[in-house]
């Protein structure tokens, strides 16, 4: 049988291995699968490849672009998964095992590409955060905002989510206006560079947006810039190795890390045998051990129960994992796969016997145990191992080897204190669960522990027929760690896109403002309406284009039967005297609602017309009351303006009411939909 050729694409060419390629056997049989590397590739061709070409395309997309780009490459992804799955079960991974890798990367593609057009603009500069009023009168105002790097991300993957690693960078790379240069790693190469394929053969990417590194980057660190981001997944002595190089720490290069991590679960003291919390804490911690066969960064590698606990704990475990069928991936019926190669099946059991020095093991033995319709002798298969420390005060290695197979480590605490000052001895995770129905030892937990992790998962029975599980980084939430998990976050919404764009304090006028951002600021110049703005059709509409209406006078009656009609007769409204002993009220004043309530019926348009929906309103606030003999007129400007389908869009209006004394009554922020087309 020919081995496999895995190629990278490089500066727009695909390059086959060379002579000094690697060799990767395939994880079931042990056999030889492919070949992978090239030490020829043109390292700074790819880089000013990705810089001079790939750069410009995305950073000439807006927001918007780069989030429907997304959409459609997963889609055309999810068209062809079925290859992604053929080829990974020579990677020792089940069916089940794909759908967290593939469907899993997907899915990830389809919430950024969501996020990036509901939570960003239509346009080139992210607002991270409100204006700043840097003068008295507000004719000098500060922004922060966010631009694309103006050079190239480097992710350098793990090699236990071929697919998922890469699209979980790639993708708020992509919405950030960044092009990727993917280094996946070699043991699995074969599925990523097939996934770039599938996108690369689209024609959905601008050129320059994608290259694929199979084998080593060569000197590619070296010639980064202050433009470029690393962004690693792996081992903490090759985060270190990498991030502490010369040229890195010299350019202040950002170099993003998701490395070991000594995740824990806490059982809560309230989850007694019999009870739901109970049977779902050990039904998590069998998946996370065995999913993957262990080889995930969230994997569960201690387990914390009360000292009460532990022995019901390791029986109930135990009988679980009694029932995993290891075998041939792609056998009906194999619960659990191979290990990715035999090299990190010896790796496991050496790191599994370092535990052992410190732990008994209580199931699962390397040396004895059943593989179905596979080769056990030459596949990189192991049985799910469960250790048990008795001492885990006076233990270290079982707080900081990680076994990165199906090996965990059971522990007992003696309260709540007790079980905190554990979880957090592995000096920094990505994740610990606590599976409890107690709220106040969530929140205790949480105070202790916050800090040492970067997620805590908790679940019960309230929340388990929905919960997506300990070992699921989602792509809403941060994914990363402090300390030994790296100090970095990952997904996160919008805060993964921010890791590829610089944050920049813009100060100015208020018009000045306003050109940057291509939202109007209050202060800014205002365009004179040239009709009702509620007749005007979305894409006719300008920013800052305002009308102001003329005054309606507020009567005593007008806030009675506005106080009768809602049932609001809170006092302010209905008793003068009441009223004036109230230090924010002159005396009997209207409602904040009616005053909102007559403001519409001076701007609204009534006819049918391009305004399809009010939507609601932000940033209300109310800052002088109105009597009885006061009238009010507003001004409405339109602030932003935010496409939402083929049909219609969002405008959002800045809405002022004012008193006959122009003194500022109220202000707030009005979101209609507005259609295209009349």
């Amino acid at each position: 049988m020919s081995l496999l050729k895995i190629n990278s694409f490089a500066a727009g060419q695909w390059v086959a291995p060379d002579a000094n390629a690697r060799g990767i056997d395939n994880a079931v049989t042990g056999a030889p699968f492919g070949l992978a590397g090239n030490d020829a590739l043109d390292v700074q061709a790819m880089l000013d490849h990705a810089r001079q070409i790939g750069s410009p395309a995305l950073r000439a997309l807006t927001f918007h672009d780069r989030a429907r780009m997304l959409k459609a490459l997963a889609s055309h992804l999810g068209n062809h998964k079925q290859a992604l799955y053929d080829l990974s079960f020579a990677t020792g991974a089940t069916q089940a095992d794909h759908l967290i890798d593939v469907d899993g990367g997907i899915g990830t593609m389809f919430v950024f590409a969501s996020k990036g057009r509901r939570e960003m603009p239509d346009g080139h500069v992210y607002l991270d955060g409100p204006v700043e009023q840097l003068s008295r009168s507000g004719s000098f105002l500060g922004q922060h905002i966010a631009t694309p790097l103006q050079g190239v991300a480097v992710h350098i993957n793990a090699f236990n989510f071929p697919v998922w690693g890469m699209l979980e960078k790639l993708a708020p790379t992509l919405l950030a206006g960044v092009p990727a240069i993917v280094k996946p790693a070699t043991a699995t190469c074969y599925v990523t560079e097939h996934a770039v394929r599938i996108m690369l053969d689209s024609g959905i990417l601008p050129t320059g947006a994608l290259q694929l590194v199979s084998g080593g980057l060569g000197d590619m660190l070296d010639h980064l810039t202050c433009q470029d981001v690393v962004s690693f997944t792996g081992s903490a002595q090759t985060a270190f190795k990498l991030r502490s190089a010369p040229h890195i720490l010299r350019n202040s290069i950002r170099f993003v890390a998701e490395q070991d991590s000594l995740n824990a679960s806490i059982l809560g003291p309230d989850a007694l045998p019999g009870t739901p919390e109970f049977d779902l804490f050990v039904k998590e911690v069998e998946r996370e051990i065995t999913t993957k066969a262990g080889q995930k960064c969230t994997a569960i590698r201690r387990i914390l129960a009360p000292q009460a606990q532990v022995d019901a704990v390791i029986a109930a475990l135990s009988a679980r994992l009694a029932k995993t069928v290891i075998g041939d991936p792609q056998a009906q019926g194999t619960r659990m796969g191979a290990l990715v190669s035999n090299s990190q099946k010896r790796d496991v059991l050496e790191k599994a016997r370092i535990i052992a020095t410190e732990a008994e093991r209580v199931f699962g033995d390397p040396e004895n145990f059943d593989v179905q319709g596979a080769d056990i002798e030459n596949g990189a298969f192991l049985p799910p191992m469960l250790f048990h420390c008795a001492d885990p005060d006076a233990a270290r290695r079982v707080h900081d080897t990680e076994a990165f197979g199906p090996v965990s480590t059971i522990m007992g605490y003696r309260d709540l204190d007790h079980a905190i000052t554990l979880v957090n001895r592995g000096e920094g995770s990505l994740v610990a669960s606590v599976i409890t129905h107690d709220p106040e030892v969530a929140r205790e937990v949480a105070m202790g522990a916050g800090a040492f992790h970067g997620r805590l998962y908790f679940n019960n029975r309230d929340s388990m027929s929905e919960a997506t599980g300990h070992g699921s980084p989602l792509p809403h939430m941060v994914h990363g760690g402090p300390g030994r998990a790296g100090g970095g976050e990952e997904l996160g919404g919008v805060r993964g896109v921010m890791h590829y764009m610089q944050r920049t304090a813009i100060q100015g006028s208020p018009d000045i403002l306003t050109a940057i951002t291509r939202k109007w600021v209050p202060g800014a110049t205002e365009i004179p309406a040239p009709a009702h703005p509620f007749t005007r059709t979305f894409h006719a509409l300008g920013i800052g284009e305002t009308i102001q209406t003329g005054p309606r006078e507020i009567t005593l009656a007008d806030i009675e039967q506005f106080a009768q009609f809602t049932g609001d007769t809170f006092y302010a409204h209905m008793d003068e005297e009441a009223a004036k002993r109230n230090p924010f009220f002159p005396g009997r004043v209207a409602h904040g609602y009616l005053l909102l309530s007559f403001a519409a019926g001076l701007f609204v348009e009534p006819n049918e017309g391009p305004v399809l929906a009010n939507t609601g309103l932000d940033a209300l606030r109310f800052m002088k009351p109105v009597q009885a003999g006061d009238s009010i007129k507003v001004r409405l400007t339109v602030k932003n303006k935010t496409p939402r389908n083929e049909a219609y869009g969002e405008v959002r209006w800045h809405v002022t009411l004012s008193n006959q004394d122009d003194e500022l009554v109220a202000e707030y922020e009005l979101l209609t939909m507005n259609a295209y087309a009349s």
